[in-house]
């Protein structure tokens, strides 16, 4: 194995090892209490939760659990967007030893379906504009209760009174839903139960906390078992990482969803293990989210490029102070380095990009933050993370600058693929590495980079021509605010390159003028050959860009040709 050379790039600050503490995820919300109890834990939409009060809601949730029987191991689905609701009832969850199953409220009834059935679900947590859509696929579930909140319960006055009728002119949610039966309100359980002290037994490497699944971009989602042990070192490596952070004195954004694990694990756990303030938002909105920053001061904004290209692309970014900001890990898909740039400037933080993968976590790399960096790559493994990279198929560590798959090991690895014994075996090599199903390469001083997925290259008249460079070009063009590149068939070279573009408001262009662009900056073959403009880009609710998406919109399209 090619030695450890990241080593000599991480600050001294940050040990190449680090003392983990056995403990499970709900201990992180007990210390909180424990130590400041009386700092706010929660700013959503003008409402402050403090930590006495997120604890005692924890608790008075675990405790309602357990009254309707769920059991240790038993799975509670969370249908929600970030807001205080979601965090109480995932501390809850933990408190009584749940495991809980992240819900897309996004989800149609098929995709909700497949999950329920999946994870076998007996409990659901759901916005109350979600209810019919479960009613009409319980029956195929093994649901038992629904709990039923409203962004409104949680919403401090006018703005609870409010929010109802515009709920009701909106999305046609004409009537409240009682409590009855299997139905639970979640503001009356937050009222009545006792925060009465839970005591469960925990196996911290063993125990499952979370069946998150993966996003269904490469097939049927799969639900990953992570344990408290994965969750919980992976937080304390991203506290060491940002070594410059204090504790009690941080606030971090919450503009990615918790849905996802990564702005479960970089917002919603390592606010409450540093005892910082996170800041809420149910969805992302440029106006909103430059409004709140500009108000609520954060230090630290996990995100993903589609993010910040929004705020940096708002007309009215110049009237709001962005410079409270510290630090920023982009992740979920590759970070453009004229965003990055454009970013830092317009913050005076910094801003780099990381690396990982819901069975990580998630993350396995990042730059470093405000040491020696190097821009474009995914930058260096995280304490106790092994990482290579190895030719496909046989596994072969390949040589500095070789472009191979990258594999990974470390304790936020996690413990394998829910009822889906084969598919986890695929996925690690014999000797226990997984293998993360993206190319790339290392270079002489540690430095990892990703060319792309193995599924995403294009092979164009036998050439390998991987996207991310290409996308890199496009970005660095002046009227491109998006960009996505994927490979299409063609009847001579196999494949070509076609190029989807989102242009920047006030911007006109044409292919014939990116077509000479890219010429000037791209070898010929790698130059798409197609371009496509649209008004928006499909993308899953963290931001990532769905290729697989519009690659299947162009096998329909091209179907379609070929019969008329």
């Amino acid at each position: 194995m090619v030695e450890k050379l990241w080593w000599a790039n991480y600050p001294k600050e940050v040990p190449h090892s680090l003392a983990y503490e056995p403990i499970p995820i709900q201990t992180f919300l007990t210390r909180a209490f424990e130590q400041s109890p009386e700092k706010v834990a929660i700013h959503f939409l003008g409402k402050e939760i403090t930590y006495q009060e997120l604890y005692e809601s924890a608790l008075k949730f675990a405790n309602y659990l357990m009254k309707i029987g769920m059991k240790k191991g038993d799975r509670l689905a969370i249908m929600l967007p970030n807001s205080p609701q979601s965090v109480i009832a995932y501390y809850g969850a933990m408190y009584a030893g749940v495991i809980v199953v992240q819900t897309n409220p996004l989800y149609t009834e098929r995709e909700l379906t497949y999950q329920l059935v999946d994870s076998g679900a007996t409990t659901i947590l759901a916005l109350d504009a979600l209810y019919p859509r479960i009613m009409k696929v319980k029956k195929e579930t093994a649901l038992q209760d629904i709990m039923i909140t409203s962004i409104s319960d949680y919403l401090p006055f006018p703005k609870n009174r409010i929010y109802p009728m515009m709920q009701r002119k909106q999305m046609g949610v004409t009537a409240s839903i009682k409590h009855a039966g299997y139905h639970h309100l979640f503001k009356e359980i937050i009222a009545s139960m006792p925060a009465a002290p839970v005591t469960i037994p925990f196996d911290y490497e063993e125990d499952i906390a979370l069946l998150q699944y993966t996003g269904g971009t490469t097939g049927y989602p799969k639900g990953v078992m992570l344990t408290h042990k994965n969750l919980t070192s992976n937080v304390q490596m991203c506290d060491a990482w940002l070594y410059r952070s204090q504790h009690g004195k941080e606030v971090i954004m919450g503009v990615l969803p918790f849905f996802h694990v990564y702005g479960m694990t970089t917002v919603m756990l390592l606010s409450v293990y540093t005892m910082s303030k996170m800041v809420l938002l149910p969805k992302f909105d440029a106006v909103t989210t430059l409004k709140t920053i500009d108000k609520q001061r954060p230090t630290l904004f996990p995100g993903a490029p589609t993010l910040y290209i929004g705020l940096l692309n708002h007309p009215k970014l110049h009237k709001y102070d962005l410079t409270s900001i510290k630090a920023c890990i982009s992740g979920s898909a590759p970070l453009p380095v004229d965003v990055q740039q454009k970013f830092e400037a317009a913050t005076g933080g910094k801003l780099v990009e990381g690396y990982g993968l819901t069975e990580t976590s998630p993350v396995t790399h990042a730059n470093n933050i405000w040491e020696r960096r190097v821009n474009g790559s995914i930058g260096i493994p995280w304490p106790d993370t092994d990482a290579k990279i190895v030719r496909v198929g046989d596994h072969r560590e390949l040589g500095f600058g070789e472009i191979g798959e990258l594999i990974v090991k470390g304790p936020q690895v996690m413990k394998g693929y829910w009822h889906r014994k084969e598919d986890t075996q695929a996925t690690f090599t014999e000797d226990g590495w997984l293998l993360t199903g993206d190319l790339g390469y290392m270079n002489e001083e540690g430095y990892f980079f990703i060319v792309d997925r193995k599924k995403d290259m294009i092979i164009a008249g036998g050439f390998n021509i991987y996207p991310r460079e290409v996308e890199e070009v496009l970005y660095e063009h002046e009227a491109v605010q998006e960009c996505v590149v994927i490979g299409v068939p063609d009847s001579y070279r196999g494949e070509t390159v076609k190029a989807f573009i989102v242009l920047k408001e006030g911007y006109t262009t044409t292919s014939d003028e990116f077509n000479t662009y890219c010429r000037k900056n791209l070898a010929a073959y790698k130059v798409p050959r197609q371009y496509e403009f649209r008004k928006e880009l499909p993308k899953t609710a963290v931001g990532k860009i769905l290729r697989r998406t519009l690659a299947d919109e162009e096998k329909t399209r091209i179907a379609s040709e070929q019969v008329q």
